[in-house]
């Protein structure tokens, strides 16, 4: 349960959690986040882990994090120092105080372009980084899979590695020095020192600290050489092998400390060359075994990496609409693993030629014509997308059943990977069970996990067993028990079998000389509890999902709680600058506003831990009231969490409980009273230019006073039956009925002119068919299955004759699609989510079967420039827009890369959500918008889209529809 109860100071009598509150609050300018909801977000991270926190700081500064430490040091309360929170072995949870650094400790302090060094503060995300090199043809190579998300303060504290370790090393081989914060308030810069040193500007503390590490390394050296693993991966422990009496970099010692020595304030990096060149060759292997004994003979040839994929992430892959298109190009037939193998460097023909070489040491091997060689960047960066999201990717399973991660990077020498692969599936099988492989071959760790259960104590005792026979086989290889992922929960107490009691006691010494009070994140690397602990599991033994009558069919997860469970927090959604997800956090920086911090909230609120009542709470409703529905979650995130129809259960909850504002039923009803309110279009459009007319708005529905409403259309589209050819249904919704009728009538001429019959799906007589859109995202389900069921009733011929159903509002369209089959579930739903196509769907499919014919006159010279509907992108429908548009000739279409537009529905018109509505937009959208030359043609099918672009950039975008129309009325 997370509680509200403060923890009590032994004989104070006083709340420390209200008193440390207090002065966070009062000493430091940072965001301090210590109700309920916050605390519960901050207990997870991507392990099998949850530990409720005392409390969170969001530091604004580096002295707001030396404040914060202060405070809790006085306190007598721990600390954990936390960037994307994505750690695998539980790191980053602790009863302590948590401080966040990812959202405001951010900058680039400076690079020296010439010395190949940068210095960062700890909450720099590495792709970002890498974003700024690139100009300087420089990058910092280590490269984890979670580089869109990742810290350089958390890989630094984790000794991160990823798929080029082959060449470049772990994170201990390329950090150069750190400034420190110890838990004394010491700070000192841990570098390189010589063997004799002696520097009246290095603090006391800092040069004992100095002495009693190579006093340690001294009295171990033997111990040290006997029972350290020899293998490139080892981030078990402390790097006390890096201490040398004759000179030696105090910055090892912190790399891989997880937090539980120092504060990072600063990070000094070592940066290589871009490599001009890289080639890609993808083997493919009809055996687990064969690829895995190839390895060894691959690394001989010089790659830069050898990464490995397996059958079972082939095969979630492939159920992954936006990772479909790529594995089916770069995977042949139904391969059992295979490995991207690839080649870097400025010399290009020396590259091709090792790509040759492994061709023929394929075929030597007795697998001739095994390589599907990428040579192109784009498919080469398509490919590693995938081979990156792996982790999320093996997390999409379905079900209380996942690949667990406990011994997910041992790293064994390659002379043995085979056989210790083997071996581990043997051990799998014998406990019932199955393992996921992926990841870095080249260096012998492997990213293996178990299928378990781990709400089940059988299923805990038998993750237990499979660990001390799977740590033992390690060890008997002389690998290591961490190859990657660090020790964190998991695997610190393996450390006196890994290491012996001798070394043990050296790490707790370690500890011990730099936080002798134990301030920083407690129970990691030495003095841990049990690893199966079901007490800080996030599955606890009476964890229990509360009974729930949901308003939505949730059978394809298993339930709503168990969809809210498929987020496994690895932070797909933190990502800024790649696809859609997650617009709110893009503008806030907010692990309350983002995918993960959402889902976290939903799943404790289903358990029960945030309290019986929390599901239809005002925290709840705080949780998800920037949660734009943009759907970018449902294509972009790899598990599968479609918050946007989550969104529409929780309204559902809290609506029933407590009921709709005014403004909320003057949006949810409009489909319903639209045909009457068009009568009076002048009077209601007075509204947009009559100042007091929309402060009066603003004050009866808090709609922005400032931002111009749709304006009703005088002449409404009252349907059609026109032309002669195939039949087509033009399903024409509100928006573009009542406000933009003049694409409807485009979309109708256009279809005529291109050979087909347009008939009308409507009524004769009464209210047009409507979606329901605007009522589920109300939350009034029942509202909206009521429209639904009309739908249907009204298309059945149309469904039962085979007829294309035609739309031209995204998010109207893919209703049908999406929301549909969860309103009412059906065969006669399902017969409509196949037929209904957004109008640039229908255009690239008719077009495909040589239907589609259409004369258009030519564009020379002109540019139009998409902008893609969230929903669009959801639905991989952009590539279709695009393809309508090339139609034309002469025309070149570019495309907006960008997230929401932040209009979002009525979201950028609601007065609270103004400005949030503008930061969005000005992420991408409307900067690009604004810059286009004057003669460039602005495309958004999106009619919210289109008014976000035309308020705030002063410029008219037009629907795809309209575009064509010109075209086939000058090619006519």
């Amino acid at each position: 349960m997370i509680s509200e109860q403060s923890t009590t100071t032994a004989g104070s009598g006083y709340p420390v959690r209200s008193r440390l509150e207090h002065r966070l609050s009062r000493e430091t300018q940072g965001e301090v986040l210590f109700n309920a909801f916050s605390r519960g977000r901050y207990s997870t991270d991507a392990s099998i882990y949850q530990i409720e926190p005392l409390g969170v700081v969001v530091p604004k500064s580096r002295e707001d994090a030396a404040t914060a430490i202060a405070i809790a040091r006085e306190e007598g309360v721990s600390v954990l120092p936390r960037g994307a929170g994505t750690s695998q072995c539980g790191q980053t949870v602790a009863r302590a105080l948590v401080i966040d650094c990812s959202k405001h400790l951010d900058r680039v302090i400076a690079v020296d372009v010439e010395g190949h060094r940068a210095r960062v503060e700890p909450g720099v995300v590495l792709d970002r980084l890498n974003r700024l090199l690139r100009q300087h043809k420089l990058f910092f190579p280590v490269d984890p899979s979670t580089a869109s998300r990742a810290t350089i303060g958390g890989m630094t504290a984790n000794n991160s590695c990823g798929s080029r370790s082959l060449r470049y090393g772990n994170m201990v081989h390329n950090v150069r020095g750190i400034d420190a914060l110890l838990a004394d308030g010491t700070q000192a810069w841990f570098g390189e020192l010589p063997g004799n040193f002696d520097d009246s500007a290095i603090s006391e503390r800092y040069r004992a600290l100095v002495r009693r590490m190579r006093s340690l390394h001294r009295r171990e050296a033997a111990e040290i050489e006997r029972r350290f693993p020899k293998v490139l991966r080892r981030v078990g422990g402390y790097n006390i092998d890096s201490i040398d009496d004759a000179g030696h970099n105090m910055a090892r010692l912190l790399v891989g400390s997880e937090g539980t020595l120092a504060f990072f304030n600063e990070i000094e990096l070592d940066l290589q060359p871009i490599p001009a060149h890289r080639v890609l060759g993808i083997c493919h292997f009809p055996s687990f075994y064969d690829a895995m004994a190839a390895t060894r003979k691959i690394v001989d040839l010089g790659p830069s990496a050898v990464e490995l994929v397996d059958r079972t992430m082939i095969e979630l892959s492939r159920d992954i609409p936006m990772f479909r298109p790529v594995v089916d190009r770069f995977v042949q037939g139904e391969p059992a693993a295979i490995l991207l193998t690839e080649f870097a460097g400025d010399d290009v023909p020396e590259n091709v030629r090792r790509l040759k070489a492994l061709v023929e040491l394929m075929g030597d091997l007795g697998f001739p014509g095994a390589v599907v060689e990428a040579v192109e960047p784009a498919f080469q960066q398509a490919v590693w997308e995938v081979r990156a999201q792996g982790l999320n990717i093996m997390m999409s399973m379905k079900g209380d059943g996942k690949p667990i991660s406990f011994l997910e990077d041992c790293a064994v020498r390659l002379e043995d990977l085979a056989d210790y692969t083997d071996r581990l599936t043997r051990i799998f099988e014998k406990h019932g069970t199955y393992g996921t492989w992926y990841a870095h071959a080249s260096v012998g760790c492997l990213h293996v996990r178990p299928v378990l259960n781990v709400k089940q104590e059988l299923e805990v005792r038998k993750m237990r067993a499979i660990a001390e026979e799977a740590f033992a086989m390690v060890r008997e290889y002389k690998g290591s028990h961490s190859g990657e992922h660090g020790d964190g929960l998991v695997r610190s107490e393996f450390h006196e079998a890994m290491f012996g009691s001798r070394i043990v006691r050296a790490f707790e010494e370690v500890k011990d000389a730099f936080d002798p009070k134990g301030v920083f994140n407690p129970g990691k690397i030495v003095r841990s509890p049990k690893m199966d602990d079901r007490s800080l599991f996030r599955f606890k033994p009476d964890y229990q999902p509360l009974p729930i009558d949901t308003a939505l069919d949730w059978s394809e997860w298993g339930g709503f709680a168990a969809a809210a469970e498929m987020c496994n927090n690895n932070g797909a959604c933190r990502a800024r600058d790649a696809g859609v997800m997650c617009p709110s956090f893009r503008a806030t920086g907010d692990e309350q506003h983002l995918t993960r911090g959402r889902a976290n909230t939903l799943r404790l609120a289903l358990s029960g831990q945030l309290g019986r009542e929390a599901l239809a709470s005002d925290d709840m409703r705080e949780t998800m009231a920037l949660c734009i529905s943009c759907k970018g979650c449902r294509r972009e995130c790899p598990t599968g969490v479609d918050m946007a129809r989550m969104k529409i259960e929780f309204l559902h909850h809290y609506r029933r409980r407590h009921g709709l504002s005014p403004r909320d039923r003057l949006i949810a009803y409009l489909p319903r009273y639209a045909r009457f309110a068009a009568r009076i279009a002048p009077l209601l459009n007075s509204r947009n230019r009559i100042p007091s007319l929309a402060r009066l708005g603003e004050r009866l529905f808090a709609l922005r006073a400032s931002r111009k409403l749709p304006e009703w259309a005088s002449r409404p589209y009252h349907g059609a039956s026109s032309g002669a050819g195939r039949v087509v249904v033009l399903l024409v919704d509100t928006f573009n009925r009542y406000f933009e009728p003049e694409n409807a009538r485009a979309a109708e001429r256009v279809l005529t002119r291109a050979g087909y019959r347009v008939v009308s799906p409507d009524p004769t007589s009464g209210r047009p068919l409507c979606c329901g859109r605007t009522f589920l995202a109300a939350g009034l389900v029942d509202e909206a299955r009521h429209e639904a069921k009309r739908m249907l009733d009204a298309l059945a011929p149309h469904l039962a004759a085979g007829t294309p159903i035609v739309g031209i509002e995204p998010s109207c369209l893919l209703t049908l699609r999406d929301e549909f089959p969860a309103i009412v579930p059906g065969t006669a739903t399902k017969a409509l989510a196949a037929r209904a196509q957004l109008f640039e769907e229908f255009v690239d499919s008719e077009r495909a079967t040589g239907r589609f014919e259409l004369s258009l006159g030519p564009m020379e010279g002109r540019t139009a420039l998409l902008h893609g509907h969230c929903h669009q992108k959801a639905f991989g429908a952009v590539g279709a827009a695009v393809k309508a548009l090339q139609l034309i000739p002469g025309l070149t279409v570019e495309t907006v890369d960008s997230t929401c537009c932040g209009m979002a529905g009525s979201f950028g018109y609601e007065a609270e959500h103004y400005e949030m509505s503008m930061k969005i937009g000005e992420l991408g959208v409307l900067p690009k918008m604004r810059a286009a030359p004057p003669d460039t043609l602005l495309a958004a099918n999106g009619t919210s889209c289109r008014h976000q672009i035309a308020d705030a950039a002063g410029r008219e975008a037009r629907h795809v529809v309209r575009i064509l129309e010109d075209a086939s009325a000058s090619g006519a």
